[in-house]
């Protein structure tokens, strides 16, 4: 038996946002929809003590040899150590025989690739046809992935951008500007983010929701990404009352957590509203944005499907790089 080590730095050379990393994130959102994947619910370990929590998220998706079963940490204090703050890795294993194929030592690189190349399908079936400027609210690391996703299927012209942290914000200023070759423009105001973008993506851990209903307008797609726990919340509750088409990973994670999660609990909205699934959405068996002037919505909060795609796509790229350490177990 041999297992391929595959380190960070392999992966980045392997893989990034791009369209064939977008379509991998597309098709196994349409093969969610047509019942072809088996995924549990997401495992949530709090380790209080040394102020970090992991997730475990893993699926099978019929039609791939392999499956991925993620351990995503956060350990916040590591940085103390010496340590990334998001320990991450990936176990691939072969859907035919259960032994593992692969370990992905990516610190979480590949969870950004597949949020954002999510954030690119969300925005090409919800977002208006025509985008000159996106608004990216929170300038970590999935803003820089969501505004690369955002590209991918969008031409925009101009980046408006917000953080609370200003010195983090001035760096990714200059670092869009180089990478995507837009214009970015620092805002101190997130309402003038809202009101001069045809597409918002959100992507801060607030725990008080910011984002008002009264900064709405026809025409605007948001793409809510911070939500990933149940106490976390980046839009008011009455912005969902006001949506036209709201749009989920997946219904059944984001009653539980995400935006959806604090509507049904505000009594805006419940769990038999016409909420469509992302997959219903590129399958076919559902519509995404159907006029220029809808307000869209969609929550997402990351699904083992994902990261199985990207895990797999992973592997097959570094193969044809000739990257990794094969190891020889007995």
């Amino acid at each position: 038996m041999k297992v391929v080590v595959l380190t960070e730095s392999e992966l980045r050379q392997a893989v990034s946002i791009d369209r064939e990393s977008v379509a991998a994130i597309e098709d196994v959102f349409g093969r969610l929809a047509e019942g072809k994947v088996n995924m549990p619910p997401i495992m949530h370990i709090e380790v209080p003590e040394f102020d970090g929590d992991v997730d475990i998220k893993s699926a099978y998706v019929q039609g791939l040899e392999s499956f991925a079963v993620k351990i995503g940490a956060g350990f916040f204090n590591n940085y103390r150590l010496g340590l990334p703050n998001s320990p991450a890795m990936m176990v691939v294993i072969s859907a035919k025989t259960g032994m593992a194929e692969a370990i992905l030592l990516d610190n979480a690189y590949l969870t950004d690739v597949r949020t954002g190349a999510a954030g690119a399908v969300a925005a090409k079936h919800l977002a208006p046809a025509n985008v000159e400027t996106a608004g990216q609210i929170g300038t970590g690391a999935q803003g820089r992935y969501q505004m690369q996703g955002l590209k991918a299927v969008r031409d925009f012209k101009r980046i408006l951008a917000f953080d609370l942290d200003q010195d983090r914000l001035a760096a990714y200023v200059k670092e869009m500007n180089t990478l995507l070759g837009v214009e970015v423009v620092a805002c101190p105001d997130p309402a003038r983010i809202v009101r001069d973008s045809s597409v918002v993506v959100t992507s801060t851990p607030a725990r008080e929701p910011y984002l008002k209903a009264e900064w709405l307008h026809p025409g605007l797609h948001i793409t809510c990404m911070g939500a990933d726990l149940p106490e976390k919340q980046e839009l008011e509750t009455d912005v969902l009352a006001r949506a036209d088409l709201l749009a989920c990973d997946r219904k059944s994670q984001c009653f539980k957590m995400g935006e959806l999660h604090h509507g049904i609990a505000a009594g805006l909205i419940s769990e038999d509203s016409d909420i469509v699934e992302l997959g219903q959405i590129v399958s076919g068996r559902k519509s995404g944005r159907t006029g220029e002037d809808q307000i869209t919505i969609c929550d997402l909060t990351g699904t083992g499907a994902q990261d199985t795609a990207i895990a797999v796509l992973s592997l097959k790229k570094a193969a044809a790089l000739g990257l990794g350490q094969t190891i020889a177990v007995k």
